[in-house]
C-alpha cells in the first residue's frame, strides 16, 4: 500500500512530523514501512506561467516564440512541444531553476533567438512517464483554468509529497484504505480524526424507474448496490485528485473512472462504473456463471467462464467479472452521459477464484480478496455520487436500488486491565486504557472492572482477547513494555553430537572441493526412482506420490538424491560451466512394502556427491587431470578415515550406472551406498559427459560414529618402507590382496597402498603384476632388519597360498 502523506492530512495533522519520523513511529506500532520515496526530486523556481503570445520561431519550423506571463514578469521563452498554444497556464521553469537530476535553467540563445526559461513536462519536473496522462505524454503539461500566475507549480502538482511504503500482512486489510491508515495513524498519534464529507443532494428521479437489481447467489454476494448518475460530462479529473492517483502509483484516465479509483484508495471499497446506454438492460442479475460462457473484458481479452465464476450481467450476457474486471461492451467513453455505478460486497473466495483462474490481479481483487469493510460499501457509493455530481455534472438519482443481506454486526471483545497486565507484564491503568481504546476509535462500555469492547467492521482482524492485547500493547508502545532477564539455572547452548557430525561431514566435502547444492525433494515418478542405492531399492516399495501435485515435475518425493543433483550439473553445463563438483546432504523418503498407505515415510539421511569434468588444471604448466573413479573414491576414503569407518567395496551392476565403474559400499557387511560413473546411456539423458558419483548412508553411519576426542601420539621411532610386486592371476582383485597383506603383515604393517599394475609384455597371457607399498613401524622400538624381512617373508607366503601369487621378479 502506498501512503501519500500530503493525502494523508486531509484527515489527520501530521505537518508536524517528518516522513522518517512518521515511518519510524508507524513501524513501532506493528505496521512495517518498507520505505520512504518522493513523488519527484527537489526543484526550486518553477512556477505557473500564462502564455499570453505563441507564435513560430521566424529560423526553427519546429519551434515556437513565446511570451509568458509569470506573475511578476513576462518572459520570453522558446518551447519545441507540439501542443503548445496560446492562453495555456503551464509549468514554467525561470532562469535559475534547478530540475531533478540538478538540471540547471540559464538564459540562452537557440536558433540566434533569446530564450529566458523552459516551459515543462511533466517528465522534466520528476514525474514518472508511466503515470503522465496520456494527453500530456508527448508534450508540455497544461494547468486547468483556475490555476493562479506566479503560483508555486511543485506545490500544485505535488511534487513536494512523500510517499510511504507499507508493508501490510494478511490480516490488516483495514491498511489497504487512506481512511483505515488515517485511522491507524490518528491513534499513533493521539490525533483527532477528520472523516470525509459524505453528503450528496439528489434528484427527485428515483433510481428504481432507471434499474432493478437481482442476486442469484446471495452467498456469495450478499450486497449489491446500484446509483444512477445522469448528465455526466466525461473529462480530465480536478489536479488534486490526479495528483493524488499519481502518488498511489495510478495513472489519470478520466474523472469517471478516476473518481471510481479515488474512492477505492480512500475507502478501501472497489467500484465499477458502467455506460448505462451502452448496459443493454434496466436489470442487474448477478449469478454464478454458465460452463462454457465468455466474456470480453476490458482488457480486450475474451475469457471463458465456469459456474465456480461470479459475474455481473444485465440478464441475458456478462457484463463484468465480479470484483475483478468489467467487460467491454459497457465501458464508460468519452460519449457516455449516463453511469451506472457498482458498489458491491463479494466474497473473497469467489473473488480469489476468478482473478487467479484469469490470472487478473488488480486494486480492486486484492482487497475484495482480503476482506473489505461492510460499513463502508453503500457509504463508498454516495462518496463517488458527490464527487461525479462536482466534478462530472452529474445529477445523482434517488437511491440506491440495493440487494442486502450483509451482516454489519460488530463482534464484541471483553477484556480487563488485570488480565492486560498480567500477559504484558504492565501497570496500566483503567484510564490508560480507556484512553487507548477512544484513541482507535473502538466503542466500549465499563463493566465489572473491565470493558466490554465493540470491534468496528473495518477491524476484521479482532475476535478475541488475544488480539485486544495486542491492540493495547502496540498503542501503549512497545517500547515501554518492561523487560527482564531470565530467572533460575541456564545453560549455554550447543551443538548436539548429530548436529557436530553433520557439520564436520559439509566442512571435510568444502574443503575437498566440492559445492553445497540443494535440490527439490519432490521431483518426477520417473527421476523419484532412478539411480536408488541397492539397501534402498531392497525395502522400498516404490517412490510416493503426492495426492494433489502442482505439476508433474513435483510429483513424487524422492528416493535418491542424484537425478536432481544430474539436473544441476546439466543446467550449468549448458551454461558453460565444464567443471562442477556438488555434493548434498539431505533426506529420501522411504515407505516400505505392505506399509499402510496412509503412514508417513521414514525420512532417511544421506550424503550424494556428483562431479565432472576437469578436477585439476594448471594451464601455465600445461597440466591437467579430469575425474575419474579414483578421485571420486578418494574423496569418499578420505570421509571415512575422518569419521573412522571402515568401508570395503564390491564391484556392483546398478541400474543407471556404468557396469565396470560401479563398487558397492559395505561397513560390517551392511550395505551403506554405491561409487560409481553414471551409465553412458543416461548421462546421455541428462546432457552430461563423464560423471562420477556417490550416494552414502549418512543415518547409518552417524548411528555408529563415536564422537570422543581421541588422538596417535607421534611416532619417536622411524619406519621402514618396502615396495612388493606380485603376479597373479588376471580376475584377482587388488582389495582381496591387500587384506591379506594386512593380516599376515600383523601388527608391524601399517599401511599398505597399491601403486602399480602392469598386464603385458614379459607376463605370461592371463596374469598381471600388482605392486604395493608396505609401511613397517614399531611405535615401542626401532625395528630392526630381521624382523621386517620375517614379516615381509609370512606376507609372501601368505598370498602364495591365499591366492596363487608369484613375486615378480
Amino acid at each position: 500500500m502506498f501512503v501519500s502523506l500530503n493525502w494523508l492530512k486531509n484527515y489527520v495533522d501530521i505537518n508536524h512530523l517528518p516522513p522518517d519520523e512518521l515511518a519510524e513511529k508507524i513501524t513501532k506500532s506493528g505496521i512495517e514501512v518498507e520505505g520512504i520515496e518522493y513523488i519527484a526530486d527537489d526543484s526550486s523556481n518553477v512556477v505557473v506561467g500564462y502564455v499570453k503570445q505563441c507564435e513560430k520561431h521566424p529560423n526553427a519550423d519546429k519551434l515556437n516564440l513565446c511570451q509568458v506571463d509569470v506573475g511578476e514578469e513576462d518572459l520570453q521563452i522558446i518551447c519545441g512541444a507540439p501542443n503548445i498554444k496560446q492562453g495555456q497556464k503551464v509549468a514554467v521553469a525561470k532562469p535559475g531553476a534547478v530540475l531533478p537530476g540538478n538540471f540547471k535553467i540559464k538564459k540562452a540563445k537557440l536558433r540566434g533567438v533569446e530564450s529566458r526559461g523552459m516551459i515543462c513536462s511533466l517528465q522534466e519536473l520528476g514525474i514518472e512517464e508511466k503515470f503522465v496522462p496520456k494527453e500530456f505524454a508527448d508534450g508540455i503539461f497544461v494547468f486547468p483554468e483556475n490555476a493562479e500566475i506566479g503560483a508555486d507549480a511543485s506545490q500544485l502538482l505535488n511534487l513536494d509529497d512523500a510517499v510511504l511504503e507499507l508493508g501490510l500482512t494478511p490480516n490488516r486489510s483495514d491498511a489497504l484504505s487512506m481512511l483505515g491508515v488515517a485511522y491507524e495513524t490518528a491513534a499513533i498519534l493521539d490525533q483527532p480524526l477528520q472523516l470525509p464529507d459524505e453528503s450528496v443532494e439528489f434528484t427527485a428521479e428515483l433510481t428504481e424507474d432507471y434499474i432493478d437489481v437481482r442476486v442469484e447467489a446471495p452467498d456469495l454476494n450478499p450486497y449489491y448496490g446500484a446509483f444512477v448518475i445522469k448528465d455526466i460530462e466525461v473529462k480530465p479529473s480536478p489536479l488534486w485528485i490526479r495528483n493524488y492517483l499519481i502518488a498511489a502509483g495510478i495513472r489519470p484516465i478520466n474523472n469517471v473512472v478516476d473518481i471510481t479509483n479515488y474512492v477505492l484508495l480512500e475507502y478501501g471499497q472497489p467500484l465499477h462504473a458502467f455506460d448505462y446506454d451502452q448496459f443493454g438492460s434496466k436489470e442487474i442479475v448477478v449469478r454464478r456463471a454458465y460452463d462454457n460462457e465468455s466474456i470480453v473484458t476490458l482488457d480486450g481479452q475474451e475469457r471463458e467462464l465456469s459456474a465456480e465464476h461470479l459475474v455481473i450481467t444485465n440478464g441475458q450476457q456478462p457484463t463484468a467479472l465480479a470484483g475483478v474486471m468489467g467487460g467491454a461492451d459497457a465501458e464508460v467513453s468519452e460519449s457516455t452521459t449516463t453511469v451506472l455505478l457498482e458498489a458491491a460486497y463479494f466474497s473473497p473466495v469467489a473473488v480469489r477464484k476468478s482473478s487467479r483462474d484469469h490470472g487478473l490481479r488488480s486494486e480492486s481483487s486484492t482487497r475484495y480478496e482480503k476482506g473489505i469493510d461492510p460499513d463502508r460499501v453503500k457509504r463508498a457509493g454516495i462518496r463517488a455520487c458527490q464527487l461525479l455530481s462536482e466534478y462530472a455534472g452529474g445529477k445523482v438519482l434517488t437511491g440506491p436500488v440495493a440487494f442486502d443481506q450483509l451482516d454489519r454486526s460488530e463482534a464484541k471483545v471483553e477484556i480487563t486491565t488485570s488480565n492486560i497486565n498480567d500477559r504484558l507484564g504492565t501497570a496500566i491503568t483503567d484510564q490508560e486504557i480507556a484512553g487507548i481504546l477512544r484513541r482507535l476509535n473502538f466503542h466500549f462500555e465499563e463493566k465489572n472492572s473491565g470493558f466490554v469492547v465493540s470491534i468496528p467492521t473495518r477491524r476484521g482482524d479482532i475476535t478475541i482477547f488475544e488480539d485486544m492485547v495486542e491492540e493495547v500493547a502496540r498503542i501503549y508502545g512497545y517500547d515501554n513494555l518492561p523487560y527482564t532477564l531470565p530467572q533460575g539455572a541456564s545453560q549455554a547452548g550447543g551443538l548436539t553430537d548429530r548436529q557436530t557430525l553433520k557439520r564436520e561431514v559439509k566442512h571435510y566435502m568444502e574443503g575437498a572441493g566440492l559445492m553445497e547444492a540443494i535440490t527439490y525433494s519432490l521431483t518426477s515418478k520417473e527421476r523419484a526412482e532412478m539411480l536408488t542405492s541397492p539397501e534402498i531399492s531392497e525395502k522400498a516399495a516404490g517412490s510416493i506420490r503426492l495426492s494433489m501435485p502442482m505439476s508433474e515435475e513435483h510429483s513424487n518425493l524422492r528416493l535418491s538424491i542424484l537425478p536432481e543433483l544430474l539436473a544441476s550439473l546439466s543446467y550449468n553445463l549448458a551454461r558453460k560451466q565444464p567443471n562442477l563438483a556438488y555434493y548434498e546432504m539431505g533426506t529420501v523418503f522411504v515407505s516400505t512394502v505392505g506399509e499402510n498407505v496412509t503412514k508417513q515415510p521414514q525420512e532417511v539421511l544421506r550424503l550424494a556427491a556428483a562431479v565432472t569434468g576437469d578436477w585439476l588444471a594448471y594451464p601455465w604448466q600445461q597440466e591437467k587431470k579430469q575425474v575419474d573413479f579414483f578421485v571420486v573414491k578418494g574423496i569418499a576414503e578420505g570421509l571415512f578415515d575422518k569419521l573412522g569407518v571402515h568401508v570395503e567395496y564390491k564391484q556392483a551392476k546398478l541400474d543407471g550406472m556404468h557396469p565396470g565403474r560401479t563398487a558397492q559400499l559395505l561397513s560390517n557387511g551392511t550395505s551403506i551406498g554405491f561409487i560409481g560413473q553414471i551409465h553412458p546411456t543416461v548421462q546421455n539423458d541428462f546432457d552430461l559427459k563423464d560423471t562420477y558419483v556417490f550416494d552414502i548412508d549418512l543415518e547409518k553411519l552417524l548411528e555408529t560414529i563415536h564422537v570422543e576426542p581421541s588422538f596417535s601420539k607421534i611416532p619417536r621411532y622411524p619406519s621402514i618402507s618396502r615396495d612388493i610386486a606380485l603376479m597373479v592371476e588376471e580376475g584377482l582383485h587388488a582389495g582381496d590382496i591387500k587384506k591379506t597383506i594386512e593380516a599376515a603383515g600383523g601388527p608391524l604393517v601399517k599401511d599398505v597402498q597399491v601403486f602399480d599394475v602392469y598386464q603385458g609384455e614379459h607376463l605370461p597371457a592371463g596374469r598381471k603384476s600388482i605392486a604395493f607399498n608396505l609401511l613397517y613401524l614399531d611405535p615401542e622400538k626401532t625395528l630392526k632388519d630381521e624382523e621386517v624381512e620375517s614379516s615381509y617373508q609370512e606376507i609372501l607366503s601368505a598370498v602364495k597360498e591365499a591366492h596363487g601369487a608369484e613375486l615378480r621378479g
